[in-house]
This record gives C-alpha cells, structure tokens and sequence, in this order.
C-alpha cells in the first residue's frame, strides 16, 4: 500500500457555515484545497480508525472526481469501510438513513445545497456525525483548527474504482461498498407511512400530482417511490434526472426557481398537488391547485395531522422550529400541550432535541421540513406526510390550509432575500440594528409598539451550549414580528434575509393577499434598517 504525505499549507477561507464548507467550485479545484479540509476532518476526529463512513452527494460538477479524491484520503487515514452511493448519488436524507442504519462513524456529504452548480457554480463538503445529522459547532470548530495549521494530508495511490453500479472493491486495506442509492431510504419511508393506502387514493383516477426534481438529486428517489412503487403514472416526476449543472437551473424549491412546476400548479386545469426538492434532497415546497403552502404552515400542518400517519399515530413529544419560521406550530402545539423548541437557524441545532426525544418534529422556513426518523430534513419525506394526510382526508390541499387557519388563526409571512449584497455594508447594516435593540422596547410606530427587541441566543436545553448572534427580532404588541439575518449559505457575497410575520385571527380576513397584508410591516423593516441604502437595492431578489 503506497500512502503519500503531502506538503501543503494552510488556506485561510475554510471555515464551515450552516451546512459544511461552500466555495465556488473552481476554488475547490485549487491544487491541495479540497484535500486539505478532508484531512482536517480525519485529524480532528478521534477513533475513527477501522470504522465505517458513507460517503456521497448531490450529483453537482466535481462531485465524482471529489469523491474519488476522499476514498483515497480515507484508506490512507485509516478508515476501515466507505459505503458510497452508486454513481456517487446519495441525496443528504439518504446519507443521514445510512449513517444511522449502519451504524457509521459518520459520513462525508458532497453538495451546496440549493446553489446553482456547474463548472462556474458551486460545490461543497460537510461531515455528519455518526447520529446522522451536521456535526455540531464543536466539531465544526475543531475541523477548522485543523484547516489554520496543516502542513501534510495522507492520500493512497492508486487507480479510481467503478462507482457506476453497485460493487464491492478494496483500496490498500480498506474496504468500499457502492450501494443502491434509493434502496434503504425507501424502506425507511415505506415503514413510516401507509404506502397501500396512498397508491390506492393515486389509483383512485380523481388524484393527479406533479414533483419536480430540478434535474437535482431525488429525481432517482422519486421517481422509485411515486412512479414505481405507489403508482402513479409515468411523468408524474418532472426533470427526473440530475444533472452536473441542474440543467442550468438553480435547484431552490420555491416560487421564482421552481418557475415550470409553478406555471403548472397555477394553470387552469392544475394537478391536485404538486412538490419540488431541491439540489441534495432535504427542502421541499408543497403546492395545491393554484395554491401555495408556506413552509410555516407545511409544519404546523403536518404537526396537526400527526396521527393520521401511521409512524406518527402514538403522538409527539414535541415540536421544533427555527427562529424565523412562523409561530404556527406554536399554537398548534399548545393546543396539542407539548412543548415547541425556537432554534437557531441550521438543522444541527434540532439533533440534541431530536436524541434527547424532547421533539419529533421539526422545521425551518426555507423550504426544511424534518422528524426523528433521521437527523436531516427530509423533502421527500415531507411530500409522503402530505400524500398521506391527503389520502386519509380526502380534501384538496387548500380546503386542508384553510381549515387549519379556521382553527388556530393565520400567520401571514414572507421572507425577502437579498442575494449577492456586498458584505461589509450588510454587516454594517447588522451591526446598526445590534446597536438599537437594546432601546427599542416600548417605542411606537406608527400602528405598531414594540414588545422585546433582541439579538436571538439560544441556551441548548440538552448540552447547556450557547450560540449567540443568531438574528434580529423585533417583536409588537399585536403579535406580528420582524426578523433580520445574513445567511450563510451563499458563496458571493452576502444575502440579507428579512423575514416579515404578521397573526390574523379574523378567518374573514384570511384570504388576503400576504403581501398586501404586511405591507405595513414591509415598510416599518425599511424605515428601521435603512435597507436600501445599505444594500443599494430597490427591491429583493426573491420573495417567498
């Protein structure tokens, strides 16, 4: 066995977001880059050695030649087993599923997500550790320590493998199984909900859908559930097969990027219900007949009609959201007396709720819905909760949402992203707001007065860890909230999220147009971060 040591030195721009380490990818093609974050991970970590690791991805350009790099990393480390996904696919839901299945050590996830891919787009890597879920800041944190002082990486020389069909092969001493993608995945889903009696209301001839994969991950994934084993009918998956570029599309499932679902679900003879994924699996957008599900309302729906399902049907034990995401589950898990956990904004926060069974499940507002079946959120899963819920009620999505706002009132919410602004005026932005909340309480404007006003921190209730700086909330006496936050998930410059929540308890108001209905709002977020100035932009890029 020929293992190499590499000279190399460090690169100062590797540390790890919300979701791993996201570059453009012709910076991970930099001589050493790539390679000096996968040793960083192998050296801040402890026992590994002999142990089993997953390993896959999204399908997005330099995925193949990224994942043919790890293996050889990974023998020369040390590692005893990689399981990799055939083709190197394996959506970021189906990662997690096999961590946990096989009891890894954990897994190293190939994808940027919902950013646009290609030889001019992005790339990215993060570890999950052996729960199946992101490794937490404290791992994070360690890996990047490691990234600020290496000097040498390990790599085994040797010939790619075949990772085009399942196979088993051997790399120096370790051992490497190319798996089926789709395989346990489906099991998994298959024993949480009542696939006999989906496929029967699909049967039905009265039910038509459409799921868009973006030309991204899940199209093998969908196309195995929906078409083959709940039989609907050929095409019913849209953009099936993913590609190294998404098609030139950009694979985020929401209203201006999933445009061609969206132009068939607001047509006049429209699906009964439609769905989009995006690049890695783990977001999804519901749709209904010219009707569209916020994220916010997804989750408290799905937490209202919780036993409906049969992997649901025993109860919660809790609920859990992220910051910005709506008070709608709020109140259905007050109705439902268990408790709801607000987190920051990345799905690692959720892992210590999930182990620690304070809560089952779990959502974030840009497009992440999740249970306790694995440690990531789960787009397929959540177009399954849906089908389901659908095939026992028999009503149409809208009739469903609708009902919902009958009981426990509507959230009006958007959330207006700024994309590409430059960074220092954004965080000069951030930093003026940090500056104010201290004095906000209690102010008028106009309409609104001001209840608290605060930079969200959050004290895990499992490990005592706080994370601090997570956003800022100003929250009124009526209820209605306004949030701002810089995003870490892009890779050119920042994006400026503004997330606007107004509650309307009144169901004759509830058929107002959203944003018509937090006008106000919008214009109270200009008066008070000055946005337009700070970002020289009139309006936002995207409006979900």
């Amino acid at each position: 066995m020929n293992i190499r040591n590499i000279k190399t030195t460090p690169f100062t721009d590797q540390k790890p977001g919300t979701s791993g380490l996201r570059k453009p990818v012709t910076v991970f093609q930099k001589p050493h880059y790539l390679e000096n974050f996968v040793q960083s991970i192998f050296d801040s970590l402890e026992g590994y050695q002999g142990e089993t690791f997953v390993v896959g991805g999204d399908g997005r350009y330099y995925n193949r030649q990224a994942i043919q790099i790890i293996l050889k990393m990974a023998a020369a480390n040390g590692v005893g087993k990689i399981l990799v996904g055939s083709e190197g696919i394996l959506s970021t839901p189906a990662a997690s599923c096999i961590i946990r299945k096989e009891g890894a050590f954990g897994g190293i996830i190939l994808s940027a997500s919902h950013n646009p891919g290609g030889p001019e787009g992005d790339f990215g890597i993060k570890y999950n550790i052996g729960n199946g879920g992101p490794a937490p800041e404290k791992v994070t944190s360690a890996i990047f320590e490691q990234t600020k002082v290496i000097d040498t990486y390990k790599i085994l020389e040797a010939a790619d493998i075949n990772i085009d069909r399942p196979g088993s092969f051997k790399l120096g001493d370790m051992s490497v199984e190319v798996i089926d993608s789709v395989e346990s995945y489906l099991e998994l889903m298959d024993s949480l909900f009542d696939f006999d009696r989906i496929k029967e209301f699909i049967a039905s001839g009265s039910f038509e859908m459409c799921i868009d994969s973006l030309h991204a991950v899940t199209g093998p994934y969908a196309r195995a559930i929906f078409e083959k084993r709940l039989g609907a009918k050929e095409g019913t998956v849209k953009n099936g097969t993913p590609l190294e570029d998404f098609g030139g599309g950009h694979p985020d499932p929401n209203l201006v990027y999933a445009k061609d679902l969206v132009e068939i679900m607001f047509s006049e003879n429209a699906p009964n219900f439609g769905a989009a994924s995006d690049g890695d699996g783990d977001r999804n957008m519901i749709l209904g007949n010219n009707f569209f599900v916020t994220p916010s309302d997804s989750l408290a729906v799905i937490t209202a009609n919780a036993k409906l399902v049969p992997g649901y049907k025993d109860g919660l034990a809790g609920v859990a959201r992220s910051m910005p995401t709506s008070a709608a589950v709020d109140k259905v898990a007050a109705k439902l007396g268990i408790d709801c956990y607000e987190t920051p904004t990345g799905w690692k926060f959720f892992g210590n709720l999930l182990d620690a069974n304070k809560a089952t499940l779990c959502g974030e507002e840009s497009f992440g819905t999740g249970s306790n079946h694995i440690r990531e959120k789960d787009g397929l899963w959540a177009v399954l909760f849906w089908l389901n819920i659908l095939a026992v009620r028999q009503e149409s999505v809208e009739d469903i949402v609708k009902q919902h706002w009958q009981t426990y009132g509507r959230n009006f919410y958007s959330r207006h992203d700024y994309e590409e602004v430059d960074k220092d005026p954004a965080n000069e932005l951030m930093d003026r707001l940090r500056s104010m909340v201290g004095e906000m309480k209690g102010k008028e404007y106009g309409n609104y007065t001001v209840e608290y006003a605060d930079d969200f921190s959050y004290t895990d209730p499992v490990d005592g860890s706080v994370s601090s700086k997570q956003g800022i909330r100003i929250g009124f006496t009526d209820g209605s909230r306004i949030v701002f936050r810089l995003s870490g998930t892009g890779t050119k410059g920042a994006t400026l999220r503004l997330y606007l929540e107004s509650y309307e308890p009144d169901a004759s108001k509830h058929d107002r147009d959203t944003q018509e209905a937090l006008s106000d709002l919008i214009a109270l977020a200009e008066e008070i971060a000055q946005i337009k100035k700070f970002t020289d932009r009139d309006a936002p890029t995207v409006i979900t």
